[in-house]
């Protein structure tokens, strides 16, 4: 009797398991850039989907252009693209303008991870501008991982006989709408796990009419397009057993002047924002994210593998899920180094720091680091003795949930 008692527990612990398995939603993740708009903007104006999805998760003030020094960053459109997708600023990732010029892969961007994560994860990309999947993404270049994504919507900028090219930039917003559509389609259809969604007319109004009323129905216009994807993505929701991420930024911002340009380091260029649906943010959310810690979220809510190396070098902190510390950074005092961070979990007693004079990981090899000390992670500062004619350090924080690091440049 014992023995039938305990098959019957363990039968009925196995139907549990597989219920709770069959029970958890598959997680999807959509990003949407649309281009140019500083905070201030939408905090103006009427948004109905992006005050709908603030609803159900959040909205933050945001900031790209890097922590300068090292990493300052050109707020410039395909600059801020690389710098989302592969969670670091310029000097790693390598593109400073919107040539493009030479890309470091190295630094791998969210789609090659996922891509190596698993071989049946879907990817897709619905963009008014060609060289986001060629250039940034770089899919079907060997030094990009020679990655395929599933789903592709774009290079209809040099189509000149569906939307005939005008000085005043509508068939950018016509080829916007088409984009929306087409990525709305695709998620109700298909649902890729990882989407990225670009939208350029906003930055067209902007540069050519700066902070004016068509600047403005044009941020509208966006909400509205962006809707139409956020339809799509409730009705998975609500009809597939899947658990969707979305999140909307932008770029960078504008001139404080006229709101016509942008590419320098001003408060208002470098300000940006993230309207996100996640019900898992964590306190790092509200203390002002930059474009870098977009990356490292999504990856965390689709639960990604990103290879250890990779994570040495991100400079994003997740605002999804558990984080640890932000805000590393250095300065020389006192003939050394006084680094500091900010403590985000309160339950963390203590930090490892790792340091290495090399950056032979931007070249494609190894840095060799070596462990300096563990620390008290609440004292939120360490100073170590450092020879100050070294001109370079890389500085790696190890924590239980993530890797951090900060460079001391001479």
């Amino acid at each position: 009797m014992a023995s039938r008692l305990l098959i019957l527990i363990a039968a009925l612990g196995l139907s549990c398991s597989a219920s709770k398995k069959e029970n958890t939603a598959q997680p999807k993740a959509i990003f949407i850039i649309a281009d140019g708009i500083p905070a201030d903007v939408i905090e103006k104006l009427n948004l109905p989907t992006l005050q709908e999805i603030k609803q159900s998760g959040g909205y933050t003030r945001a900031y790209t252009g890097g922590n300068g020094g090292y990493s300052k960053t050109p707020t410039i459109s395909a600059v801020g693209y690389n710098s989302l997708i592969t969670g670091t600023w310029a000097n790693k990732h390598n593109v400073w303008d919107n040539d493009i010029a030479e890309p470091n892969y190295n630094y791998w961007n969210i789609f090659r991870i996922a891509a190596t994560t698993n071989s049946k994860f879907t990817t897709a990309i619905f963009s008014t501008w060609l060289d986001n999947r060629t250039k940034l993404i770089g899919e079907g270049l060997p030094a990009a991982g020679a990655i395929k994504l599933d789903f592709k919507y774009d290079s209809l900028e040099y189509d000149t006989v569906r939307f005939p090219h005008g000085a005043d930039r509508k068939f950018i917003q016509q080829i916007d709408k088409a984009v929306a559509q087409a990525a709305s389609e695709a998620i109700t259809n298909h649902a890729p796990d990882l989407t990225w969604v670009y939208l350029e007319f906003t930055d067209d109004m902007g540069h050519l009419f700066g902070d004016s009323p068509q600047f403005y129905e044009a941020v509208k216009a966006a909400d509205i397009q962006i809707g139409k994807i956020w339809q799509a993505v409730k009705e998975r929701e609500k009809n597939f057993n899947e658990d969707w991420l979305i999140v909307i930024t932008t770029d960078h911002g504008r001139d404080a002047a006229t709101g016509k340009h942008h590419g320098g380091q001003s408060d208002r260029e470098r300000l940006t924002w993230i309207t996100t649906n996640s019900k898992n943010l964590n306190q790092h959310f509200n203390a002002t994210p930059a474009m870098v810690d977009i990356m490292p979220s999504i990856a965390s809510h689709l639960n990604l593998t990103i290879p250890e190396s990779i994570r040495k070098e991100m400079d994003g902190v997740p605002f999804i899920g558990p984080a640890d510390i932000a805000e590393l950074k250095t300065s020389f005092e006192e003939d050394g180094i006084l680094l500091q961070w900010k403590l985000l979990n309160p339950k963390l007693d203590s930090i490892t720091v790792f340091i290495t004079t090399t950056n032979n990981f931007s070249t494609g090899g190894v840095d060799e680091y070596q462990k300096l000390k563990t620390v008290g992670a609440r004292e939120e500062k360490f100073w170590f003795k450092y020879n100050a004619d070294i001109p370079f350090t890389k500085i790696l924080i190890s924590t239980p949930h993530q890797y951090l690091n900060t460079w001391h440049v001479r």
